[in-house]
Formats: C-alpha cells, structure tokens, sequence
C-alpha cells in the first residue's frame, strides 16, 4: 500500500446513468458570457452518443476577425498531463513500471527523497514544489521572458528542488507541473524514445487524432488554428498575442496542441477502456481530494457537477488558452470546450460552467456547480 492510501479512494466504480439532456441554448450562453467578459472567442463540442454539436462565438484573429471554429487547433494546457498518465500507464500494462515504486529507481539521483513514487508523481501527492509558481509570479513579464526559451526537464526539475517541499510524499493533494515533468522523464527513460514519439505512437496515430501535435521546442501552431491571448495583471491593459512560443516551461505538464473533436474523442476512447487495461483505468480512477467539487487520479479530475453528474478529464491553461475537457462514466458523452483567453478568472469560471450546460442541462443548479478556488492552480499559466 502507498504512504498515504488512506487519502485514496478504493470504492468501486458504479454504474453509470445517462446524463441530462444538455442544453445547449445555456451553452451558447455560456460562451457570448465568456467573451463579454473578455475572451476575444469561444467554442464548444459536444459529443452526445455520436450525435455531434458544435457552438463557437467571437474570433480567433483579433486582427483579421476571422470568426473562431471548432475546426481551429489550439494549445491545451494541462490537458496534456492526462496523455503522459495515460503511456506511463500503458507501460505498467506492459510491466515496465511499478506505480508504488520510488522515481529514483528509474531515474537514480533525480529526486532528495525515495518515499516519492510514481503515483505520488501522477497524483500530485509528492511534495514537489510548483516551479512555474516562480516563472508566473508576473503575468506578462513572466510569459515574454521565457516565451522562446528552450528549458531542459533537469533544469524545470532544479527550479522546483530549490524551494522546500509542500508535503510529505504520500501527502495530500498540492497541483505542481513538476510532478508531470518528472512523468516526461519517466517516459523517455522507459520508452527511449522522445515524449513527442510516445503521445504518437501510442495515442495519436491509433486514435487518429489528426489535429494533436507535440511540437516543442517549435513555437508555431501547424495549420489552421486559433491565436491565443494573455490578458495582462493590469486591469484595461492590451491583451498579449501569446500564440507563438515554446511552451517550454511547460512540455509534458502542458505543451500539447489539438482541436475540440480530438480531445472528445481521445476522452471518450479513454474512459470506454481504448487505451488501457480495466485494471490499468482502475489505478487512473482511484481519487483523492483535491478541492470542494472535485477530485484527482493519476493525471485525471473528476468533477462532481450540480445535478449529481461526475465528469472525467482535465482543465488546461496555457498562455492565452483555456481548455476543458471531459467525458462521462461511460464515455459516451464528451465535451471539450475552450476560451482564447487565460489570465482572467472570471472567464475561467464562467467556462467552468459549460459543464454544467453540457452533462446537467436544465437540471443544472447554481448550488455548488463552480467553485472557482477548487481551480487556482488553472488560472495562472498551469
């Protein structure tokens, strides 16, 4: 048993209900809300048992006022650490790895401590200070001056070990890109190859997920896709174009590109056992705490939603984007949703509530359906 099992939940998975009807005039709702408060666009997909909506307002291009589309690629953030968890649990399928297992037996000399394993890493349970709680200190600032930088996983890693631990391992529930930095470490040692390779060959081509690219170190997003834009700590100060940069801060924590259709279908093939053993999804869903309406696996959220609906996937930003994504129990409902905008809390919380609208519907209640400091760690850059 882990340190700290007792935080974990083992109870059973339990079948799952059809959802609400959603609702998708309070969707579009929901959107026009987030680009009155300032996103210059916003779109959502909604998967339904393959009956498909798609819902976009505002633009992409601020300077040409080409109209958002759910056809765009964008940057998702933290959704990315749901596909590192998924091919380092591909690999304990594979028995190459040990999630209660100390990091450093992989990658000997990496960590102070051998309490800190694997699923300490993958739950955000390990201690590991959040370095990018440095970098962002600032917003604007903070972004322009690693926005081309190029950033080792070792020198991300250094960053954090130069701050005092925020738990014990095993500890509860503290959100550090650190800990999904080190799962990039994790994947390259196990795999030899490059995380770009991994996400590849084990999710992208077999799902064929067309618009999914991990780029970095290159800044540029391929194809047609949204521009994204970083709202300055100033109030009524310009909004920062931020869409070109590497991402490098950030990499198997958050540097991944995809497209709305991707993402509900690369959730939805998740939760109906795609990409892993039963067993393996198992591990994925043993929750801790992590907030009053939600709680955390290995790199997945659950969020419990208003009308008594838990929904699975992640939230994700990134300079300039805010992505959500999640699906059902049973994966037959998807959505993925985002916002071109990040640094703005009231539009974080207002696209929060696109869940609401897609897996409650008119059940929805404004009992208990955001809770906006369950989300701090996304509102700043994570």
């Amino acid at each position: 048993m882990c340190t700290g099992a007792a935080l974990v939940s083992l109870l059973p998975t339990p079948a799952h209900a059809a959802p609400p009807k959603p609702d998708l005039t309070a969707l579009r709702g929901v959107l026009r809300t987030a680009v009155s408060q300032g996103a210059p666009g916003a779109m959502a997909r909604l998967d339904d048992r393959g009956t498909v909506h798609q819902v976009a307002v505002g633009v992409a291009d601020r300077r040409t006022r080409r109209a958002l589309s759910n056809a765009d690629r964008f940057r998702i953030g933290s959704v990315t650490k749901t596909f590192s968890a998924v091919v380092l649990l591909q690999l304990l399928d594979e028995g190459r790895l040990v999630l209660d297992a100390p990091v450093n037996r992989y990658l000997p000399g990496l960590l102070p401590d051998d309490r800190i394993t694997v699923r300490h890493v993958l739950s955000h349970r390990s201690g590991l200070y959040d370095y990018s709680d440095d970098l962002f200190a600032r917003s604007v600032s903070g972004f322009e001056a690693v926005r081309t930088k190029v950033f080792t996983y070792r020198q991300l890693v250094d960053r954090s070990l130069r701050h005092p631990r925020t738990t014990a391992p095993g500890g509860a529930y503290s959100y550090s890109n650190t800990n999904f930095v080190v799962a990039g470490l994790l994947i390259e040692k196990l795999t030899g190859r490059p995380v770009a390779t991994a996400y590849r060959k084990r999710i992208i081509e077999p799902l064929e997920l067309d618009d999914t690219f991990y780029v970095h170190p290159d800044t540029a997003v391929p194809g047609r896709h949204t521009h994204g834009y970083l709202t300055p700590d100033t109030a009524g100060g310009a909004l920062v174009d931020a869409t070109r940069q590497t991402v490098s801060w950030a990499q198997s924590a958050g540097a991944l590109i995809s497209s709305t259709k991707d993402l509900d279908t690369f959730l939805s093939a998740l939760l109906r056992g795609r990409l892993m053993s039963a067993g393996a999804l198992k591990e994925m869903r043993r929750w801790v705490p992590a907030g009053r309406t939600q709680s955390y696996g290995l790199g997945l959220r659950r969020r419990d939603l208003s009308c008594g609906v838990s929904v699975y996937g992640h939230t994700g930003a990134v300079q300039g984007y805010y992505t959500y994504a999640f699906t059902s129990g049973d994966g037959r409902r998807s959505l993925a949703a985002l916002a071109n905008a990040s640094n703005s809390a009231k539009v974080h919380t207002t696209m929060l509530r696109t869940l609401e609208s897609a897996f409650c519907g008119k059940h929805a209640t404004t009992r208990g359906s955001v809770a906006p400091q369950d989300e701090a760690e996304d509102t700043a850059g994570h």
